[in-house]
């Protein structure tokens, strides 16, 4: 019953989001040319099915290589940050700056650097724009821990590793998977922001470019859709992983 309706209130949040667009394009009298209802969609993707499987597989692999080179990387920055006071406050004002450089800007100059490597920049675009949130909760997580728990069982000889997994790794996974969520939507974004840029054409980005320039505006909604499916999908992918290693955290509502 439990699994019945989480299945069943999402479905049907999306069916009222769909029939809501449907709706305010109907009643504004819009062209499919100037927006593209839910109705305009399904010719999309009938007539492009293939590039959707392909350009679709090109952003989610690229995505997915990013967001684990992320978690790498960030949790090894909120690791050092979380046990290093000196290293916390020489990296945090690096990060934070860092971060509030629109990503944006980034693209041509990464395109620059490494021109050619089409894959190589999404993946890098993708890892950069995902990792901070990742290196700022684990960090939290590590800083806030509690001494009492860390001294008692330094007192009984136990090692650092032990005190990290013990205590310390425990505390932190469920601040580790609530940023590791956000991650995931940034991640996508990082990826089809090379998309769209790059020349090369690869990805759903791509097609959204191609959709553009010809103003194909159901081609441009469809993959709009396409994008907001496969962050549904990893996003699940991350609490399905969470219920595994951090479903202990969880209590129940009322």
């Amino acid at each position: 019953m439990d699994l019945a309706r989480k299945i069943a209130v999402p479905v049907a949040a999306v069916l009222v989001f769909l029939g809501l667009w449907e709706f305010l394009v109907w009643v504004n009298g819009w062209p499919n040319y100037k927006m593209a209802s839910p109705s305009d969609l399904p010719p999309a993707y009938a007539r492009y099915w293939g590039l959707f499987l392909t350009m679709g597989w090109q952003t989610l692999w690229r995505t997915v290589l990013g967001l684990l080179l992320a978690v790498i990387f960030g949790t090894f920055l909120g690791m050092v940050m979380g046990f290093s006071r000196l290293a916390r406050d020489a990296l945090y004002p690096l990060l934070v700056g860092f971060n509030a450089v629109p990503k944006a800007t980034l693209v041509p100059v990464i395109a620059l650097l490494f021109i050619g490597q089409h894959d190589f920049n999404t993946v890098l675009m993708a890892f950069l724009i995902s990792f901070f949130p990742i290196a700022v909760s684990v960090g939290i997580g590590l800083s806030t821990l509690e001494p009492e728990y860390r001294d008692i069982l330094r007192s009984l000889g136990a090692s650092r590793f032990t005190i990290f997994q013990k205590i310390a790794l425990p505390k932190t996974l469920p601040e580790f998977f609530g940023a590791l969520k956000v991650s995931v939507t940034l991640a996508f974004i990082g990826t089809n922001l090379v998309e769209i840029v790059s020349p090369h054409g690869r990805g759903l980005g791509a097609l959204f470019k191609s959709g553009e320039t010809n103003g194909d505006y159901p081609l441009m909604f469809a993959v709009l859709i396409a994008l907001a499916f496969l962050g549904i999908l990893l996003y699940y992918a991350v609490v399905a992983l969470e219920r595994i290693f951090a479903g202990w955290a969880e209590r129940p509502q009322g």
